[in-house]
């Protein structure tokens, strides 16, 4: 591998990586909850841990935020974003609307069978949009949740139809430099049949809502043993891909640290990526876990830090010797080539950009000893525990 410094210096120049508040948060499974002492409890505690992991890393310039958590006031609340914004040198990413926790959407949202509350629903993307307006943020991200558990209790192509006419409604409010992105998930919460529960599922619907609407791949949203770099490539071909929400999973959506269980797949979707040089260059990148186990910050730091190594390794390979490989059927030699980049160790590269920007060389080790995460924990501690569970 030639030229890995200068190889490695300029992918991890251009790489960015969005971060969830969520990620910062107490949040839980169905079946119980764990409190972190040091999880954030606030909006603004959330950007102070986002600011540190911008400033060990300085992939993350930007913080996905959730309305109904981070927002619950609308558009009174953006003031206090933009202050937050100023005070911790991290600004708003992409907008997330919450279609699944009200009580209302029991039986769905967008295409709830009533016409009241699929109208609630349609009210919240709006505002959302307008939200993402007032903040200059690039991405609305809409995960619907909808479905059935069982058979026959609900129309399948009914639900469509309500679902094309709320998207197309949404998309119509977004400003000319605004994206749509439309999220899909195989099952949970819905078991019988999701509404949006594939890519095609989600690129129809966002081809039927307008050009400036586009399909989020999450790395966890998939049936085990599915090809998802090959579901990238045909969301590049088709200009469809919008963002990447990146963790890791050994069954479902387990939202586990990226690379922790399967290194090996994140760097064969970069290599697709990359490998589409301009066409892919608006496709947003963004952590989209919750940790109960591992701390918070530690844990997105961990993420952050592997991203970029994986990412890094990917733009080793050389396109033109590998297809060279590829078109003469060189089977043995072509895998041996895509291998070797993924095998080859970039940690020193990756240090050396590191030092060169004015970054900690080892962000992970410059946590533990900058004793932020003691320092949170005391200052946190009993609001932590007298909290009660929440995902805000």
């Amino acid at each position: 591998m030639s030229g890995v410094v200068e190889r490695v210096g300029e992918a991890l120049d251009s790489f960015r990586i969005e971060i969830p508040s969520w990620g910062f948060a107490n949040t839980g499974t169905r079946f119980g909850k764990f409190l972190q002492d040091g999880a954030a409890t606030s909006v603004e505690e959330k950007f102070a841990d986002a600011g540190e992991v911008l400033r060990l890393t300085g992939a993350t310039p930007t913080i996905a935020l959730h309305v109904l958590w981070d927002l619950p006031n609308g558009l009174d609340d953006v003031g206090e974003i933009r202050r937050l914004e100023k005070k911790y040198g991290v600004h708003a990413g992409s907008i997330n609307p919450n279609l699944f926790q009200p009580q209302e959407y029991k039986f769905g949202s967008i295409a709830n069978p009533s016409a009241e509350i699929r109208q609630l629903a349609v009210h919240h993307l709006l505002d959302s949009v307008a939200i993402a307006r007032a903040l200059n943020c690039r991405d609305l991200s809409i995960w619907v949740s909808d479905g059935s558990n069982y058979p026959g209790t609900q129309s399948v192509r009914r639900r469509i139809n309500w679902m094309e006419g709320a998207l197309a409604a949404t998309h119509a409010a977004l400003a000319e430099s605004q994206r749509m992105l439309i999220e899909y998930k195989p099952f949970e919460p819905a078991f019988y049949h999701t509404d949006i529960a594939d890519w095609g599922m989600a690129l129809l619907l966002a081809r039927a809502s307008g050009s400036r609407a586009k399909v989020l791949v999450d790395t966890g949203h998939h049936y085990a043993g599915t090809n998802i770099e090959q579901i990238v490539a045909w969301l590049l071909h088709a200009d469809a891909l919008g963002g990447l929400h990146l963790n890791d999973r050994k069954y479902a959506d387990d939202d586990l640290t990226l690379g922790s269980i399967d290194p090996y797949q994140i760097f064969r979707i970069f290599y697709e990526i990359q490998s589409a040089g301009e066409e892919a260059g608006s496709v947003a990148y963004m952590i989209d876990q919750s940790h109960n186990i591992k701390s918070k910050i530690e844990a997105v730091v961990q993420s952050v830090v592997t991203a970029q190594e994986l990412f890094a390794r990917a733009a080793l390979i050389d396109r033109e010797r590998l297809s060279e490989l590829q078109d003469s059927c060189r089977v043995v030699e072509a895998e041996e080539y895509f291998r070797s980049a993924f095998w080859f160790d970039v940690r020193p590269a990756v240090q050396d950009w590191r030092e060169r920007q004015g970054l900690p060389a080892d962000p992970l080790g410059a946590l533990a000893e900058s004793g932020y995460v003691a320092r949170i924990s005391s200052e946190r501690r009993e609001k932590n525990r007298k909290a009660s569970f929440t995902y805000a």
